[in-house]
């Protein structure tokens, strides 16, 4: 009995010596995406702010009690609209006098001349001294003058007349009118009588900092970015409630110095704004267009992991997934535009990193299109 329970014994010992089977965890399931570099478009976005293309002071420029305001304050004018009137009538006296007095310079003129055209025969046949011709030359050359005078006279007395009517020089929205009729207006420095803006075309200034300018320089010279041919940028104005200026601009100035204070450079765009939907001083979102970066590597955001060591992706090698290091650079839509650390052919994970570490065994459900569709371009 002893040896029957000392068998029994050995095979129980015999038989806990032998491991159970390692458990294996299957495949974890993830999206991925194969890198394809492509061109994208590079936009930029800044805040500008409006102000009018042609800002006129209109002024009087004769003296003169104002007689009527004939536009509508703060409201549209084209260019010819009568805007103010002061009294004309001292100006209709001053050009009648005057061409009384050119009449009457002209008739002297006209006596000189036929006196001295009596003269020269005169003085051909001795009956006149040569004293006599030379007081008959210098009368008539004294009362054309005098009839040059009389006539610039005139002139200036019908330009004053013109100018006690103001018409707008050019289409714009104008201010109130500083003074009201029945005052009395004097050209100097309170003879502004209203401002009219231009906003069609209308200005927007924004400005770029100078960390843009470097990133800029770095970017084109390893060939991550391309400027469009004779820099001709196209700039898109956006409002605050999201509306889209349905025409789209240009840049016509930009300053060839850094402002020391804000370290930035001012910009100016040029945008056809025939409904007026920006004003002077009116905040915009100004989008930059024109700019492309050739061969560039795009990921989902999700893909993107920001860890102890800097930012990383995890790539599939041989079913398992793999730590690799990256670069990230500017956001495209959803995608972050990868500078280093990937190339065509590698497989991103792109849903599922949170499950996943180095050594994971990958199976792959669904591969997302490798081509960004470029709805900004």
């Amino acid at each position: 009995m002893r040896r029957i329970l000392s068998i029994g014994c050995l095979l129980l010992l015999a038989s806990g010596c032998h491991k159970a089977p390692k458990h294996v965890p299957p495949p974890i399931p993830v999206t991925a995406i194969r890198i394809e570099a492509q061109t994208i478009p590079a936009n930029f976005d800044y805040i500008g702010v409006g102000e009018s293309s042609h800002i006129v002071e209109l002024r009087a420029r004769v003296e003169g009690y104002l007689q009527s305001i004939n536009y509508k304050e703060g409201g549209l004018v084209k260019e010819g609209d009568l805007m103010f009137v002061l009294d004309e009538r001292p100006f209709i006296a001053s050009v009648d006098s005057a061409k009384g007095t050119l009449a009457q310079k002209k008739a002297l003129w006209w006596n000189a001349v036929q006196t001295k055209d009596r003269m020269v025969p005169l003085y051909r046949q001795n009956a006149v001294s040569q004293r006599d011709l030379d007081n008959a030359l210098a009368d008539e050359l004294a009362t054309k003058a005098n009839v040059d005078s009389a006539t610039a006279d005139l002139y200036k007395a019908d330009l004053n007349l013109g100018f006690a009517s103001l018409s707008a020089p050019v289409t714009g929205m104008a201010s109130q009118a500083k003074y009201r009729e029945g005052a009395l207006i004097s050209p100097g420095e309170q003879s502004l009588l209203t401002t009219i803006y231009v906003l069609d075309p209308i200005w927007v200034n924004f400005s770029i900092t100078e960390r843009d300018l470097l990133q800029w320089r770095h970017d084109i010279k390893f060939g991550l970015l391309k400027w469009p041919e004779e820099m001709k940028f196209q700039i898109e104005a956006i409002l605050g409630d999201g509306t889209v200026i349905p025409s789209e601009g240009f840049i016509d100035f930009t300053n060839p110095a850094l402002q020391q204070s804000t370290g930035t450079m001012l910009i100016r765009a040029v945008l056809p704004n025939p409904e007026h939907l920006i004003y002077p001083g009116q905040f915009v979102r100004v989008l930059v267009k024109g700019a492309i970066r050739p061969n560039s590597i795009l990921v989902p955001q999700t893909a993107v992991i920001q860890g102890e060591n800097g930012t990383f992706v995890y790539v599939v090698k041989g079913g398992k997934a793999r730590a690799q290091p990256v670069s990230a650079g500017a956001w495209y839509q959803d995608y972050w535009i990868i500078n280093e650390g990937l190339k065509n052919g590698d497989v991103v994970i792109t849903k599922g990193v949170n499950k996943i570490q180095t050594g994971s065994s990958i199976s792959i459900q669904s591969m997302i299109p490798s081509l960004v569709p470029q709805k900004g371009k």
